[in-house]
């Protein structure tokens, strides 16, 4: 009979996100060896594999069962979200919990000579973002009608190059806005660094695994990291 597949754990591939991850889970007791060029990385003392993705693949991959656990953004999984349901692709998973870092928001900001008084004054415009999906339930839920323009990065420069009226961003200091004479008027959700499980049934042995790497991130953040068995649901969640 073959083994058990490990329990398979998608991680950012690179960037600050990644850099905590990798020290969270060698603090809970995993050992791992990261290289630059590996992608799929495997515990020397435990049955896990750690893939090493693009922060915006992950969601996606949990929900289609390709990994079992996935550690993302609220933003990027909301967003991913409702880009399946649009799409009728599968976008159910379970939240696991919190982890502790990576505390954000998403938020809408104009120019500083900008006349901003309440939403309506978006009415017409356009708004770059990288989050066209929850920018659109956003201005739905309070009945503002604007051109929404996707950008993939460097959303700050939109206004000032004509290509915008304002942007939707993720807001953590706000230095980035203040540097490029912007203001946040409007917060469309806040957002931190979250664990996700894919709804399928673990091995028996996977979940031992998952259980025991739950308890000790649960000492380690002081956040309220469950077990399967005691998953909650965050807002968006299926």
């Amino acid at each position: 009979m073959e083994p058990d597949p490990h329990l398979r754990i998608a991680i950012q591939k690179s960037g600050r996100l990644s850099d905590v991850c990798q020290h969270l889970l060698w603090k809970a007791g995993i050992n791992l060896l990261f290289s630059e060029r590996t992608l799929v990385v495997t515990s020397s003392n435990h049955p896990i594999d750690v893939v090493r993705v693009r922060n915006s693949d992950i969601p996606s991959l949990v929900m289609e069962g390709n990994v079992d656990i996935g550690v993302t953004g609220e933003n990027m999984l909301c967003e991913k979200r409702l880009q399946r349901l649009e799409r009728n692709q599968k976008a159910g998973y379970t939240t696991l919990g919190y982890l502790g870092f990576g505390q954000c928001r998403l938020s809408i900001a104009v120019p500083t000579n900008f006349a901003f008084t309440d939403l309506s004054c978006l009415q017409g415009c356009r708004i770059a973002t990288s989050y066209p999906m929850l920018l659109k339930q956003y201005l739905h839920l309070h009945d503002v009608h604007a051109d929404i323009v996707p950008l993939t990065g460097s959303v700050e420069v939109a206004p000032s190059i004509g290509m915008a009226d304002a942007i939707c961003d993720l807001v953590s200091t706000g230095a980035t806005l203040t540097s490029n004479h912007l203001v946040e008027v409007a917060q469309v959700m806040r957002s931190q660094v979250l664990m996700i499980k894919h709804l399928g049934k673990l091995s028996d042995r996977n979940a031992h695994t998952l259980s025991a790497i739950l308890k000790r991130l649960n000492g380690i953040s002081g956040q309220a990291v469950t077990s399967p068995d005691h998953a909650h649901h965050l807002p968006g969640s299926a």
